[in-house]
């Protein structure tokens, strides 16, 4: 890795240093205001260093292993429980497993505190990770009891539940529409109500955002498509209406390649391009594009940690930038990240999401999961490298349609399975994590 600190007179002159010193793949790590202008650090190929191995600790091993002693005589009452359980699937999929896992971590906290008392700070660490770990196997053993007792009770109902997961919906989503047609006896008819349900649960906007016209912003992680997704809103807008009503902003000034592939753009569109530089008021940066009808704003992929993240979200939800932020999430990436994307990015108020690189997807079931459970509108779908041609308008029904289109072939394992179900007996505040 090469790291080089630049000086200059302004952000701009900075840039132009790092570009022509590192190249279009530098990454800005550092800027702060010095005497005389600005200091930039600079690093080509940056890598974060791994984290250091933890220790093992006899203490926190003893603990875990009392632990799990209790783990396994509680097992054994629930199995008892569930063979005298003939109750409804509701008990199945919700109350007596979720009860006994709560009576479980509730052992797993006294044990906590038992065993946390001599132990410095960073052993308490430890142990609670470790902790957090065992809760995790026993809502595995809860999920893996409840699928087996839902296969053996109601096997029309599993075949849905597993053609759920072939398409990639969130556990919560898919006991959601199963509730809904838990009364109907013909599979074929429940599937196809599911797969109404799941329409209407898929928001799109009643009117096209480009056309609605004023300030939009693609938000989001780097990598999620904003740049290209940008490119192709502007180019459909010009080819419609022509160059004279649209205007690029971009605040990515961390990535050189992205202004260079904006300024670019702007040249072929013959759209003017204004960059604004970090520290740089938006409010001021937009006030000259007043009357451009639409104005799209190119942001930065930043870490969630890093405050330059936060000032972006913040001036994009200021009352004087009046910005429509739209969160860019490609429908390849895992779940995990979606949640993540969308925590870091809400906080500058979103009215949307767009869905991109479908054409890479293998699944469609993460981001529309995130979509529903946050009530997003799916404003646009990116579905190629074409600029313009392949970004389009979507339809809840089209939407579902591609989804089942993209399920997985084969047939989920029992494993797989009892993950999903496990899924159902996290806390809340885990799941929404």
């Amino acid at each position: 890795m090469q790291v080089k600190r630049f000086f200059a007179a302004d952000m701009r002159q900075a840039m132009k240093l790092v570009r022509d010193e590192l190249g279009a793949d530098a990454t800005i790590i550092g800027n702060r205001r010095v005497a005389g202008g600005v200091e930039l650090t600079a690093a080509l190929d940056y890598q974060v260093a791994p984290a250091p191995a933890r220790q093992p600790n006899p203490a926190l091993e003893a603990e875990l292993r009392k632990t799990q002693s209790r783990i396994a005589s509680a097992q054994a009452e629930l199995t008892t429980r569930a063979q005298h359980d003939a109750g409804k699937d509701r008990q199945l999929l919700g109350e007596a497993p979720a009860k006994a896992a709560d009576s479980l971590a509730a052992v797993l906290e006294r044990q906590q505190k038992t065993a946390a008392a001599p132990a410095d700070q960073s052993a308490l660490e430890s142990m609670r990770s470790e902790l957090h770990g065992l809760r995790e196997l026993i809502e595995m053993q809860m999920g893996s009891m409840a699928w087996g007792q839902l296969q053996a009770r109601r096997p029309q109902q599993a075949t849905l539940w597993r053609r759920l997961q072939r398409m990639g919906l969130p556990a919560e989503l898919a006991r959601s529409l199963l509730d809904r047609v838990a009364s109907l006896t013909d599979q074929r008819q429940a599937w196809r109500m599911v797969l109404a349900h799941l329409a209407h649960s898929i928001q799109t906007p009643k009117q096209e955002p480009m056309e609605e016209g004023g300030v939009i912003a693609l938000v989001g992680p780097a990598g999620m498509g904003k740049t290209t997704t940008l490119a192709k809103l502007a180019a459909r807008y010009v080819l419609k209406y022509g160059a004279t009503n649209i205007a690029l902003v971009s605040m990515d000034s961390y990535r050189i390649g992205a202004q260079e592939q904006l300024k670019t753009l702007g040249r072929i569109l013959g759209v003017s391009v204004t960059h604004v530089d970090p520290g740089q008021s938006l409010t001021q940066a937009l006030s000259p594009l007043a009357r451009k009808r639409v104005v799209l704003i190119d942001t930065a992929g930043l870490p969630a940690n890093d405050p330059a993240l936060r000032m972006q979200l913040e001036a994009l939800a200021s009352r004087g930038v009046n910005a429509r932020n739209y969160l860019v999430m490609a429908a390849t990436s895992q779940a995990q990240v979606l949640k993540a994307a969308y925590h870091s990015y809400k906080r500058c108020g979103l009215a949307g999401c767009i869905l991109s690189k479908l054409d890479e997807a293998t699944s469609m079931g993460e981001v529309l999961g995130l979509a529903i459970s946050h009530r997003l509108p799916v404003a646009y779908l990116a579905d190629g490298p074409r600029i313009p041609d392949d970004i389009h308008v979507p339809r809840s029904h089209q939407l579902v349609s591609r989804a089942v289109g993209l399920q997985a072939p084969e047939e989920p394992s029992e494993d797989t399975m009892a993950d999903m179900f496990a899924g159902l007996y996290q806390d809340p505040a885990r799941r929404a994590g």
